[in-house]
């Protein structure tokens, strides 16, 4: 039976759910709107990013991080991690399959390779749809949506849980200029001010297969939101693919 908490499992489970992606990506807003994407992205460190004519825009490897280190004697290193030692850390499983809890220190050590904005590394890994902030210090995380409805449907012949949802004021987005649910909350937080109207329900696709927020949009209003087409998954990607030969 899909529920609500098992919507909230698979949207925590993408980094674990497949190692290649090849997929093509529209948005009814922002910046990018008038410009379609294909991209093969192979984790945990690189992507290309093309035009759907062909013609490169961008190529993205991720590079090591250096971290903070404490050891058993009270002393503090710093290491570099890479984005594969921070893939490597194992979650707590549910019987199902899917994702119980992500391991620490939290979602953003699992981004896949950035294009324009945090809203695709959101959509690759919807995290934000599962697990909301707490409302102070040392206190519980709670829920960030309200999930009224899920239901099995078809995303670009892919089958998918559609949720229409309500955001509480726990949502945090990976990024508050980039969230992919309109909150007011957010906005206020972000901007010092609210950038209504809001939508009362809005909709969301998670692709069973990867995890992946294939679909995010107010179901009221035509043209919002992203629509995201898997192509392939898991494929084998040369590195030769992520070379940029534009002079």
């Amino acid at each position: 039976m899909i529920d609500a908490d098992v919507f909230r499992a698979l949207a925590r489970s993408s980094p674990w759910r497949w190692t290649t992606l090849r997929f093509t990506v529209r948005w009814a807003e922002g910046p990018w709107r008038e410009q379609p994407v294909r991209a093969w992205l192979r984790r945990p460190d690189v992507l290309r990013v093309e035009t759907l004519d062909g013609d490169l825009l961008q190529v993205v490897r991720e590079r090591p991080v250096r971290v903070g280190v404490s050891g058993v004697d009270g002393g503090y290193s710093l290491r570099l991690e890479t984005p594969a030692d921070r893939l490597a850390r194992r979650p707590v499983w549910r019987p199902d399959g899917l994702v119980a809890e992500r391991p620490w220190p939290g979602n953003s050590c699992y981004d896949d390779p950035m294009y324009q904005s945090y809203h695709w590394v959101a959509m690759l890994d919807p995290a934000e749809l599962a697990d909301g902030r707490g409302p102070g210090p040392g206190e519980p995380a709670g829920p960030p949506l309200v999930v009224d409805t899920v239901a099995e449907v078809s995303h670009g012949g892919r089958p998918a849980w559609e949720a229409y949802v309500r955001t509480t004021p726990r949502y945090e987005p990976r990024c508050g200029c980039c969230p992919l649910l309109r909150s007011r909350e957010v906005d206020e937080a972000e901007y010092g001010s609210t950038r209504g109207p809001y939508p009362e329900v809005q909709r969301v696709r998670l692709d069973v297969q990867t995890g992946v927020c294939v679909l995010a949009d107010d179901p009221e209003a035509l043209g919002t939101g992203h629509d995201l087409r898997i192509e392939a998954v898991d494929e084998p990607m040369d590195d030769a693919l992520f070379v940029d030969g534009r002079v």
